[in-house]
């Protein structure tokens, strides 16, 4: 276990188990191998850039970048999308706490028409950016926190612009790399949609995805 905060209301320690956390990931690659080595390989390149940003990364194994703990002590959130992050991508929610899942505390996601239990220790990972999504209340008794691992749209965007701002990537650009970057980012989309796994392709894409680093990883 690690300590994240102490709460100075007399209560026990806010403890943050590692396992829960680190898990996360590895179901990320389990169910989207090419979106999770989209970010993966973000996430290299900008530790490549500046590599003292490894110091600040989550969790070990984590490709995540973005880290936000909800020290509730009932966390409950607004139905809501996270338009700041990838709109094809993926982020990390776990529950902590001490409440009944069997009475509150259930994720909604709303244009899934979904109610899903959702007890202390347990992660999800979904669209954030895509589906709405909030959680019921717990009682008044009742603890709840959340931990939401996640990388921001504007880090890949960062990465994709050569590890520079808007401003200097494209007053370094000519007429022809203008238009280019603007073709790239009407088809932006369609590139990430086209990396989301399919159930019967599933098997294939993790194969395609594992093949490419054992390709890498020899040259």
């Amino acid at each position: 276990m690690r300590r994240i905060a102490h709460l100075n209301s007399g209560k026990p320690h806010l403890l943050i188990i590692g396992r829960p956390l680190t898990l996360s990931p590895g179901a990320f690659q389990n169910w989207e191998p090419k979106i999770h080595k989209h970010y993966a390989d973000t996430q290299t390149k900008l530790l490549g850039w500046k590599p003292r940003l490894r110091r600040f990364l989550n969790f070990p194994k984590s490709v995540w970048s973005c880290l936000t703990i909800n020290f509730g002590p009932q966390t409950q959130t607004f139905a809501h999308r996270d338009f700041g992050n990838l709109s094809y991508g993926f982020c990390s929610i776990t529950a902590l706490g001490r409440f009944d899942p069997d009475h509150g505390g259930h994720i909604i996601l709303r244009e899934l028409k979904l109610v899903i239990r959702f007890p202390p220790g347990a992660s999800i990972i979904i669209p954030s950016a895509l589906l709405t999504h909030h959680n019921t209340r717990i009682a008044e008794h009742e603890t709840r926190y959340s931990v939401t691992q996640y990388t921001a749209g504007a880090i890949f965007r960062f990465v994709e612009h050569d590890c520079k701002l808007d401003t200097e990537y494209y007053a370094g650009l000519d007429a022809a790399g203008l238009q280019a970057a603007r073709s790239a980012n009407l088809s932006r989309w369609r590139r990430g949609v086209a990396m989301l796994s399919r159930l019967p392709k599933l098997m294939r894409d993790a194969a395609a995805v594992k093949g490419e680093k054992s390709s890498n990883a020899a040259s």
